[in-house]
């Protein structure tokens, strides 16, 4: 069969990319077109346009953007019609997928979405219009399932694809791993700031500010597989490190970490790091996001377990005194175990591996039954 995948960041690279080695066991015969990047490339899949032309964060970014966003949206639509797939698998990224589901929809393809969109923190009612454009809904969060049964949709979960991800990755030693990135033998504290232009640009100078109180630590900035090194040396006038696309290697050595809110806080939790949750936006977009959000938590740590395990700074609380205090917390404090602790449960409630494979298989079943 033939399977057309969209996937418009990094995360959703490297999730897509398990999926489809899935795919290929289940369905011999598969073929894969994609919008994605090099992961998608690697599992065999041909790579029509790169995460990296689709990223726009924001209304600013998009409305700058808009152009390219629907020279974007035309070249996907005809793609798909030359490819004519057997199923359309849309992996989150819902302000293009959606339209793009909508379109197929309308011209009786057939539509899988895997990863749902984050319907359940603000404009719920979108689950109306979902139930009409996505034929077989498949989520990775525990309440997912829970919540679309309110609106009488069934979805499968199948648990998070990251436990397969960092399950199957090979291991490093703490000294090979600073040997091979020219680091000193101090512990590390991790500093992830997106993957996005826009994310990084607001927060690595905030992040960099609490260097000069951590003496006894070194700093390293993990590189997104998205960016040139290059742009982050304009934040960067403090001694700290910088490791390209070697994220889940610099988490399984790090001691603490900041973390800008989104997937990233997910996997330095299943990497059992202490963390500091930063989030900052646009004033306006902030003000607006805040009257329709509903949820009482940004980070998916603390919204899986519905409480606060990880602090959370958010806009205006983001301050360098804030950074200073909640980061000795992790590092030296009670807090520190605490969190691991509750790590612990955070991993039972997300269910073992096998998160790709049950997909995988649940999607081949859908389409020869």
């Amino acid at each position: 069969m033939k399977y057309y995948l969209i996937a418009g960041e990094a995360s959703g690279d490297l999730q897509a990319a398990y999926l489809i080695k899935e795919l290929a066991i289940a369905d011999t015969t598969a073929q894969f077109r994609c919008f994605g990047g090099e992961l998608m490339e690697k599992q065999g899949a041909v790579v029509v346009k790169h995460y990296r032309e689709l990223a726009f964060m924001g209304v600013e970014q998009v409305l700058l953007n808009i152009r390219t966003i629907f020279q974007n949206m035309v070249f996907c639509k005809q793609d798909i019609l030359n490819f004519n797939p057997d199923v359309l698998i849309l992996v989150d990224y819902p302000g293009f997928n959606l339209k793009i589901a909508r379109w197929a929809k309308a011209n009786n393809m057939k539509t899988y979405y895997y990863i749902s969109p984050k319907i359940w923190a603000w404009n719920q009612k979108r689950v109306f219009k979902i139930k009409k454009i996505i034929d077989q809904m498949f989520v990775i969060l525990p309440f997912e399932k829970d919540f679309y049964a309110k609106f009488n949709y069934p979805v499968d979960f199948v648990g998070h694809p990251l436990l397969d991800c960092i399950a199957d990755r090979p291991q490093i030693s703490f000294a090979d791993f600073c040997k091979a990135h020219q680091l000193n033998n101090k512990p590390i504290i991790a500093l992830l700031p997106g993957s996005r232009k826009q994310e990084i640009s607001s927060m690595l100078a905030i992040m960099l500010s609490v260097v000069d109180n951590f003496p006894d630590y070194q700093f390293v900035i993990a590189g997104a597989p998205s960016q040139q090194l290059d742009f982050y040396q304009q934040f960067i006038n403090k001694d700290v490190a910088i490791i390209e696309n070697k994220t889940y290697d610099l988490l399984q050595h790090a001691s603490a970490a900041l973390v800008v809110s989104g997937t990233a806080t997910l996997e330095t939790a299943l990497f059992k790091v202490p963390q500091v949750v930063c989030y900052k936006t646009g004033w306006l977009f902030y003000k607006l996001a805040k009257m329709v959000v509903k949820i009482k938590y940004i980070s998916l740590v603390n919204l899986i377990v519905d409480k606060k395990i990880v602090t959370e700074l958010i806009q205006s609380d983001l301050t360098t005194t804030n950074l200073i205090k909640e980061l000795t917390k992790i590092t030296t404090h009670p807090d520190r175990e605490n969190q691991l602790i509750e790590y612990e449960n955070l991993h039972l409630k997300l269910g073992g591996k096998g998160a790709s494979k049950k997909a995988a298989e649940l999607i081949v079943g859908y389409l020869t039954n």
